[in-house]
């Protein structure tokens, strides 16, 4: 067996006993990114190697989990794992300082449960690579969020209750809005999505707009078919609207870099025969599209749609007006 083979095999492993309810055939399937058969095959080899797994029907399908737990060599963390975890903290902290200090938090509990001698090798080997590794502060102006903020929001998406809140710019035009929590997306902005009370539609309330939120008691959840993710897929960075066809073509000097951008999940990259590449996704958000195409230049040619070229042109004139006398 491969040492790649093995390491799926550990990794289902881990993601079994981890499990509170168990995984499904296809769960396992999606999370290692093989067939449903090579699932079937590789949970019973951790059946085989680690002990029986427990098994429940919940009344739709049949889960799996590894209710002994893993021996601690298993399960003991890695130096580039706890290097990541720090980046990580690292990297958020400079919009979400709050956010990074739960990071923070997480990775000094995992050190606590090391022994000494493997806190001190681990320790040594995170220190060698956060000093090779380095992360560029976002610079520029950023909205100031609460720090209790996100605090309460997720206390309110845990407890499945409904939130009230101010909300708006100018203290005059601030309404209170009653809204179901659907979870939160942080972009350039931060983002609650939720949906007014007797809606089901969500919205975006941009969190530095939100003040004097409180918790009712009034007991709301999202749909059950809500995604998050495919909600967040729709647009181009966090503005929603209707998807539509992007086509975008970058000049021969700007294909190398524009083929290590994921600029959209849905995104599809071809190479013309005279050096360019053509990059096409379906999206919504084409204002956050314009604005973050401005940093291509002359580089990138708007193919399609025909709406977004125009708004890309408007912007340039507008533009242009506002420093001709430069």
């Amino acid at each position: 067996m491969r040492w790649e083979k093995a390491a799926d095999l550990v990794r289902l492993a881990r993601l079994l006993a981890g499990s509170a309810e168990g995984l499904t055939l296809d769960e396992m399937a999606m999370e290692l990114g093989v067939s449903r058969r090579t699932a079937e095959r590789m949970r019973d080899g951790v059946s085989l190697i680690f002990g029986a797994l427990e098994e429940r029907d919940d009344g739709r399908m049949r889960r799996f989990r590894l209710a002994g737990g893993l021996d601690r060599f298993l399960t003991a963390p890695t130096a580039v794992e706890m290097a990541e975890l720090k980046h990580a903290a690292k990297l958020i902290g400079m919009n979400a300082p709050d956010r990074a200090a739960h990071l923070r938090s997480l990775y000094e509990k995992i050190a606590t449960r090391l022994r000494s001698h493997e806190r001190f090798r681990l320790e040594t080997d995170v220190e060698a690579l956060m000093r090779a590794e380095a992360l560029a502060r976002q610079v520029g102006p950023r909205p100031r969020i609460e720090e209790t903020l996100l605090s309460a929001l997720r206390d309110a998406l845990l407890r499945e209750r409904a939130v009230r809140f101010s909300y708006g710019g100018e203290t005059s035009n601030r309404r209170r809005h009653t809204v179901v929590p659907y979870g939160l997306l942080f972009g350039q902005h931060a983002y609650l999505v939720g949906a007014s009370i007797k809606k089901t539609k969500p919205v975006l309330w941009r969190l530095d707009r939100v003040s004097a939120m409180e918790l009712t008691d009034q007991v709301a959840r999202p749909p059950e078919d809500f995604d998050l993710d495919a909600f967040a897929n729709i647009s181009f960075g966090t503005y929603q609207e209707e998807p539509v066809d992007i086509v975008l073509r970058f000049s021969p000097e700007a294909a190398p870099d524009a083929k290590t951008f994921v600029f959209h999940p849905t995104q599809s990259v071809t190479d013309d025969l005279d050096g360019s590449t053509v990059v096409r996704f379906r999206a919504g958000g084409l204002l956050e599209i314009v604005n973050h195409l401005f940093t291509w230049g002359s580089t990138v040619t708007v193919i399609a749609p025909a709406e977004l070229r125009q708004m890309m042109c408007d912007r340039l004139r507008t533009a242009f007006e506002h420093h001709r006398e430069c």
